[in-house]
């Protein structure tokens, strides 16, 4: 998530930072990165008050707000990275639920896991989710519209569920990092809402739920993720799998060689 103030930042190079230790104790927050004002107004209950984060942080509600999909959307993503996961991998914004860890226990020896977000609230409750020593495992403060890394430096990067909730500007910056990010050849997995057919009864459920609790998330309903690829990024493939009816989506975009 997130950074309104990066939004209109541009997609060049930026010098990486130096990698901070394996999840071994406290996370080291940044000062100087504050939590987006969309955030704050927006999601506050959901994701940067305390009380929410231990109310959400249980597998079977965040099974239930994905009407029972959660194992099967998290299982589609991890399948993309193949069994063991090799390489280097980036997930963008923590997860409510079981997914790092599944990520974290199919990693190939040698291989890496970073996981940035720009809520420390949300890095501190991951790394004692993760049960604090795990080798090759890298938590960072960072916010998605401006990720430190260098271009290319990741196999693979998942963005699970958070395109939804970020306004038009940040969301195209979101998806211009994550790409920039990957190698050539590498891909970029993104797994969200998506426009439901016309029905799938949970279409007009759905519809006042989103309006109410999460203002930006029609916008994944009414676009294709594919339409938020800068044009200055070379694309091999774009691949999209539709779940439930249509209302999930995993859209796998991979970067030409």
């Amino acid at each position: 998530m997130k950074k309104l103030s990066a939004m209109a930042a541009s997609c060049a190079p930026v010098t990486p930072r130096v990698l901070p230790t394996p999840l071994v104790s406290a996370v080291r927050i940044s000062s100087d990165l504050a939590v987006p004002v969309y955030l704050q107004k927006t999601y506050w209950w959901a994701y940067l008050h305390p009380n929410g984060v231990r109310f959400f942080e249980r597998q079977w509600l965040v099974n239930c707000i994905l009407w029972g999909n959660f194992a099967r959307l998290r299982d589609a993503a991890l399948s993309e990275m193949g069994t063991p996961i090799t390489g280097n991998t980036l997930q963008v914004a923590c997860v409510y639920g079981d997914l790092t860890p599944k990520l974290v226990n199919r990693i190939a020896p040698g291989a890496k896991l970073h996981i940035v977000d720009v809520a420390p609230v949300q890095l501190n409750n991951l790394h004692r989710k993760l049960g604090g020593n795990r080798a090759n495992v890298y938590l960072h403060h960072q916010d998605s519209t401006h990720l430190t890394f260098s271009d290319g430096f990741f196999d693979q990067v998942l963005v699970f569920f958070l395109l939804h909730e970020q306004p038009a500007g940040v969301r195209e910056q979101t998806v211009a990092e994550a790409i920039r990010v990957v190698r050539p050849g590498g891909k970029a997995i993104f797994v969200d809402y998506h426009g439901p057919s016309k029905a799938n009864p949970f279409r007009y459920i759905m519809i006042p739920i989103l309006k109410t609790l999460e203002p930006f998330a029609m916008d994944t309903w009414d676009n294709e993720i594919s339409a938020w690829i800068p044009p200055e990024f070379n694309i091999q493939n774009i691949r999209k799998e539709t779940f439930f009816g249509g209302l999930y989506q995993k859209t796998v975009i991979t970067k030409a060689t």
